[in-house]
This record gives structure tokens, C-alpha cells and sequence, in this order.
């Protein structure tokens, strides 16, 4: 079984926000694979499905963003998976508009998210599915950044990086974290 957990804020103020792209990549491959997502448990929601004859569980933690941890410890406490098999879905903005980064393990960068997971799991050593959205001007504050939508211009990008880490997920569920990395890694 994986668990896999994509990265954003709840509500619909912030659904098409640069910091939700963790949510988009979820619903994205939620409707490939015809999963649905509405279960309400473990401070998050939850689907359920198979890719090939591996089972799967899909969560968007509804704690917000800094919280995630918290919704992330219940379902590792819940579900009993080794660390191995949780793939975190998140925003970047170290990264480009648009590329992919795939990682087995790694610190949080300046994400906050993931440092929540860090911090409350003890660990770093799990899977991650970055999606970059770019820096901020220097005028900008990060927050505000990453609480802005994306502009017209980054759209198509996002929608492309968004199928993109759908595959990279599917591929790691069938095949493996390194065999999405050779695949997916520095996709645009």
C-alpha cells in the first residue's frame, strides 16, 4: 500500500493558489484513476483505489499548510506503512515554473509544510514529488506569493507539471521511486 498525500490549504479561497498545487496533482490523478476523495478522517480527506494490484490511499490534510505533520502522523499511525511507501506532492519554489523534482528523501527547503511532516515524524527519509511554481519577485513577501494564482502565461506550464506528477506517482507505485526519478526528474 502507498500513502500519498498531496500539499495544500483547505477551502475555496485558496483551491487555484500557487500553494495548493499538492491538491491539484491529487484531484488530477484521483480522476485518471477514477478514485473519489471525500472520506473525512485522520484531519484530512481521504480516497481509495488500486494502481495495478497495489492499493492506495489519497489524503489532502485539511489542517493547513503549517499543520500537515499532524494529519500525516494519524494516517502513518492508522495505516501502519513503512516510511518507504508515503509520497509527499508539494510546492517548490526553488524550482522553475513547471519542473518536476523527485526525491527518495531530503530536508523541507523553505517549505512549511513539509517541515511540519519533518518535525512530527521524526524523519526525512520518504518519498517526495516536488512541482516547482518559481521565485518571488524581491518585492514580494513569500506568504503572499505563494497565496497568489498563477499567471496566465504559467497556466499551461502548471497543467503540464501537474500530468507529469501524476505519472511520476503512478510510476512509483508500479515501479519505484528511482525509476520515476530517471523518468520524471527535471520534467517541464
Amino acid at each position: 500500500m502507498y500513502l500519498i498525500v498531496g500539499l495544500g490549504n483547505p477551502g475555496d479561497k485558496y483551491r487555484y493558489t500557487k500553494h495548493n498545487v499538492g491538491f491539484m496533482v491529487l484531484d488530477y490523478f484521483a480522476s485518471v484513476h477514477n478514485i473519489s476523495i471525500g472520506r473525512i478522517k485522520h484531519k484530512a480527506v481521504l480516497g481509495e483505489g488500486l494502481i495495478g494490484n497495489e492499493k492506495v490511499i489519497l489524503a489532502k490534510p485539511q489542517t493547513y499548510m503549517n499543520l500537515s505533520g499532524e494529519s500525516v502522523q494519524e494516517l502513518m499511525c492508522w495505516y501502519k506503512e513503512d516510511i518507504s511507501r508515503l509520497i509527499v506532492v508539494y510546492d517548490d519554489v526553488d524550482l522553475d515554473v513547471g519542473r518536476i523534482r523527485i526525491r527518495p528523501e531530503g530536508s523541507s527547503g523553505t517549505h512549511n509544510g513539509m517541515k511540519s511532516i519533518i518535525y512530527i515524524l521524526n524523519t526525512d527519509r520518504f518519498p517526495r514529488i516536488r512541482i516547482g511554481i518559481g521565485k518571488q519577485p524581491d518585492y514580494m513577501d513569500l506568504a503572499d506569493y505563494v497565496m497568489g494564482r498563477f499567471s496566465d502565461e504559467e497556466i499551461p506550464l502548471m497543467e503540464e507539471a501537474v500530468k507529469n506528477a501524476a505519472l511520476a506517482i503512478e510510476e512509483t507505485v508500479k515501479n519505484g521511486i528511482n525509476s520515476a526519478m530517471n523518468k520524471y526528474n527535471g520534467e517541464k
